[in-house]
């Protein structure tokens, strides 16, 4: 674990109540409703609310509704909770039950109505809040906690008592947290640990308590949202407002589903623009995941295919377990930002070393090797034997006396050089004592990342616990996993935030020419015919070959004398999906006579097998490119998404393709093509010419703008294959399917 000062906690109640909610308390944003300028050309929001959540994280007067001290009640243990809370951060609290005149020998008042005052919160420890809801609303209580569950959680019942929930909250004015929650957010912080903190979101409040208990390795902790349900408040309003926050560092988030794609998508936005590193658990990667997930929160999981994309599109650093989420939310929180990208392995050990600088360089890192002149130097202190390129293999020796922080300096000092690893896979004391002070040392003096692996499995020592752990400067982990898997987020989110620019801000607001001719073509609830989906391509400026739809075969030979031989013929119609599976693709055609007997072939087989055609297709044939895939499908979470891929009667099975969620621009469509295996194609293998990327990175674009514009009328476009032509002549759209809803 990432460690930090040790320290004691403070002996002022109200200084820790203070520091648990957020020393100096930024000013939150307020949104205003919306108008034409906040809306894409897809009706869809390009802002998001901030809301103002001081009060609920540190509320002056808190109602618990439903109060009790009755021996073995459920909501007696958890009044008490509130009460020493309360206590601690001098809070005033007020409990609330319509038969109990006092509780803890506290007074207690039969209604909200009845307080001496507003109050910030009220927590509802009642089985049903909705009858209370309404109340709280007519008191002007700005937040509200509901505990109970029995809501989306157990089944369509649950979901609708939700929605009847959520609707009176809409009314109401006020925020509510939960329902199907807890009280995680009222715990009690350290206020002796110092430097950036982690802001915690968590669905489920167990998920969190390993982030939370990293407080007693010196890691500082500002916030804990429980989002539970999300009835209304969601892990999006929660991103909102933390990336504004000045003492978070970073946002930790355990995700078992969202409740709005696009909230989602604007709320990582704004941490993107203000450099605020976002790492999230998100469960729901295997059909058994997503089965829980929805059991436990009522929410939709979504295709995790397009939540892993839209997370790496807005640069949410999507982890595993929670070990990494501690880890690498940690070390994101407090590391400032890399000199050089370039990556050191040091150890004692030749076989430690090339161990680590194996699976960190199998993990994208880069270990570029040292320069001669820094070999040599580092030569006067370790052995012309050993191996110093990168990794640097000191022998053991050299870090028991002088030479050990000499080494260390040395290697800081390589311009090259912005992180420095140290894998200690177990304790030799002194020697590893003395190392792990060398390194404490030297990561004082530096702004580069200095990271330590203590791969002992007992953690008791004295260089671990008390060196390592000590200091906010070494990156302490256990693990060699989690140290690579921390270190790449940390230069990758660098790197990420420093070329950022928001796609919302050049996100189309009114349609464009295209628009109205493809709303003449759609069909509501129809498949369009290839030719139908081709004229929707030409709507938006994609190319298509030479073609002509025909319906008899005198008319086919004219065509092709017109388009030009060699030809290849196609049936055309509304529901004809697959044509090359019924044999209704004819190709290479090349005389008058072939596309003759084509003709009369492809028709009689559309009659055997019962499909209605609306002609025959005369194509222009074009053979030589990559044939790709280009398309857009309807996520229920995220709207419509822009998918490109290797293309052909192949795509199926090789799977290889990239996703994105518009609106997005031109370098996020190049790192599309990136992501694919079978990139090195487009750069030409086997003697064939580079494909013409440019040509294909504008299809995408084209396409984007087309699923925006028709927005969820479009319920499905497939370009396949879209054939890239060589470098400077284009790309081909050679067959088209779209679906309208």
């Amino acid at each position: 674990m990432l460690g930090s000062t040790y320290g004691t906690f403070t002996t002022d109640p109200r200084r820790a109540h203070v520091v648990a909610c957020g020393e100096a308390p930024a000013p939150a944003v307020h949104g205003q409703a919306a108008t034409a300028d906040d809306l894409d050309v897809s009706g869809r929001p390009l802002h998001a609310d901030i809301p103002d959540l001081d009060r609920f994280f540190c509320p002056e007067s808190v109602a618990v509704i439903g109060a009790s001290d009755a021996e073995g009640r459920p909501n007696t243990g958890i009044t008490r909770q509130l009460m020493d809370w309360a206590e601690r951060g001098g809070t005033r609290l007020y409990p609330v039950h319509p038969t109990r005149r006092s509780v803890f020998d506290s007074p207690c008042f039969p209604s909200v109505a009845d307080l001496p005052e507003q109050v910030d919160l009220a927590v509802l420890l009642v089985s049903d809040p909705l009858p209370v809801i309404e109340e709280l609303a007519d008191s002007k209580v700005k937040f509200a906690v509901a505990f109970a569950s029995g809501f989306a959680e157990t089944g369509a019942e649950g979901a609708a008592a939700q929605a009847r929930l959520a609707a009176a909250v809409e009314r109401s004015g006020l925020r509510l947290l939960g329902p199907n929650t807890n009280l995680n957010a009222f715990e009690m912080f350290r206020d002796d640990l110092e430097g950036p903190a982690i802001a915690l979101i968590t669905q489920s409040g167990h998920q969190g308590r390993p982030v939370f208990t990293m407080q007693e390795l010196g890691v500082r902790l500002s916030h804990w949202a429980p989002t539970g349900n999300e009835a209304d408040l969601e892990t999006a309003d929660f991103i909102s407002y933390f990336a504004e926050r000045p003492e978070v560092g970073a946002i930790a988030c355990y995700v078992e589903g969202l409740k709005d794609g696009r909230s989602f998508l604007l709320a990582a936005d704004r941490a993107a623009q203000r450099g605020v590193p976002v790492v999230a658990v998100k469960v729901g990667r295997t059909e058994t995941g997503a089965r829980m997930a929805a059991s436990h929160t009522g929410k939709l999981t979504g295709a995790d295919t397009v939540v892993d994309a839209a997370m790496r599109q807005y640069g949410v650093i999507r982890v595993d377990g929670l070990d990494e989420l501690q880890d690498t939310s940690a070390l994101l929180a407090r590391a400032r930002a890399p000199q050089a990208e370039g990556v050191v392995v040091y150890s004692i050990s030749g076989g430690t070393g090339a161990h680590f600088s194996d699976l960190a360089t199998e993990a994208g890192l880069r270990l570029p090797a040292l320069s001669e002149a820094k070999q040599a130097e580092l030569h006067q202190w370790i052995p012309d034997y050993l191996n110093v390129a990168n990794p640097v293999d000191n022998g053991g020796h050299p870090v028991g006396d002088w030479r050990g922080r000499k080494i260390i300096d040395a290697i800081l000092d390589d311009p090259e050089v912005g992180v420095l690893i140290c894998p200690i896979t177990g304790p030799f004391p002194p020697m590893s004592d003395k190392l792990a002070q060398d390194l404490v040392d030297a990561a004082e003096q530096t702004d580069k990342l200095v990271c330590v692996v203590w791969g002992s499995p007992v953690g008791t020592e004295e260089a671990y616990r008390t060196t390592l752990l000590g200091s906010s400067r070494v990156a302490t982990f256990r693990t060699f996993a989690n140290c690579i898997t921390a270190v790449r987020a940390y230069l990758d989110h660098h790197r990420f935030t420093t070329r950022y620019r928001s796609p919302f801000a050049e996100a189309p607001r009114t349609p464009s020419p295209s628009f109205r001719k493809a709303q003449a073509l759609m069909r509501p609830g129809q498949q369009l015919s290839e030719h139908a989906a081709k004229q929707l391509l030409r709507a938006y400026g994609i190319r298509v070959p030479r073609e002509q739809l025909v319906t008899s075969a005198a008319a086919a030979v004219r065509a092709a004398g017109l388009v030009g031989y060699p030809v290849v013929m196609k049936a055309s119609g509304a529901r004809l999906a697959h044509k090359t599976e019924l044999g209704l693709v004819k190709v290479g055609l090349t005389s008058a006579s072939q596309v003759r007997d084509a003709y009369r072939e492809l028709t009689d087989i559309a009659r055997y097998e019962g499909v209605a055609l609306d002609g025959v297709l005369v194509c222009q044939m074009v053979e030589r490119g990559v044939e790709m895939v280009v398309g857009v499908t309807q996520d229920e979470l995220f709207g419509p998404t822009v998918t490109v891929g290797l293309g052909g009667v192949l795509v199926e099975v090789l799977r290889d393709v990239a996703v994105r969620v518009p609106p997005f621009g031109e370098s996020q469509a190049l790192a599309m093509l990136s992501e694919l295996r079978g990139r090195p194609l487009l750069d030409g293998v086997r003697g064939a010419p580079p494909a013409d990327v440019d040509a294909l990175v504008e299809v995408v674009l084209r396409v984007q703008r087309m699923a925006l514009e028709l927005g969820d009328d479009l319920a499905e476009l497939d370009i396949n294959p879209l054939m890239v032509l060589p470098r400077g002549q284009g790309a081909v759209a050679l067959d088209a399917l779209a679906v309208c809803r």
